[in-house]
């Protein structure tokens, strides 16, 4: 019984992991029909190893960690790079990132870039976690884990409403030099 646990979560973790990234697409393609920013999904770095079938299938692995999850720019130039994490609990590990993420977070970061976390908690939360923040976290808060409770003033409005999946539009950017609506 417990492999069978263990099993469902896994799918639950995937769907909602998935839908988590739909909504950020979501506000993606937002942000890029206002003139806001492009920001588009980091592909994962793999190698094909067999032909396509016949089900259009194919055997590829993984050649590296993998970077971060999205990368882009805003209207005038400012570089954005996030990372995004789910998560059902009422706490957010500093462990959910790679090594690989963790380097380019500081690689992007000391050229400029405007880097943070995106979290969401049970698909409900939403918070842009400031690389400054997430990075020093077992500094700030004495722990190298947040709280959903320490996270208020990370929180992202959820506004609008996207036709492509059917929800609110996740407003990542407002706050950011050049990422919200007032001054269009």
């Amino acid at each position: 019984m417990q492999r069978i646990g263990s099993v469902l979560q896994g799918q639950r973790s995937k769907m909602t992991g998935e839908l988590f990234e739909k909504m950020i697409d979501a506000a993606c393609r937002y942000y890029k029909e206002k003139g806001i920013a492009v920001i588009e999904k980091t592909p994962e770095p793999m190698k094909v190893l067999s032909q396509m079938d016949q089900r259009g299938q194919f055997k590829a692995c993984f050649t590296k960690q993998a970077q971060p999850d999205y990368k882009g720019a805003q209207r005038g130039g400012k570089t954005v790079v996030f990372e995004a994490k789910h998560t059902d609990a009422d706490r957010i590990a500093y462990s959910r990132l790679t090594e690989t993420q963790i380097e380019n977070m500081y690689a992007y970061e000391a050229m400029g870039a405007e880097c943070f976390v995106l979290v969401s908690f049970m698909l409900q939360d939403f918070y842009r976690i400031p690389w400054s923040v997430w990075k020093n976290m077992k500094n700030l808060y004495g722990r190298k884990y947040l709280l959903q409770s320490d996270l208020e003033k990370f929180r992202v409005k959820v506004a609008g409403y996207d036709i492509h999946t059917q929800g609110n539009i996740l407003h990542f950017l407002d706050g950011i030099d050049g990422g919200t609506e007032d001054d269009r």
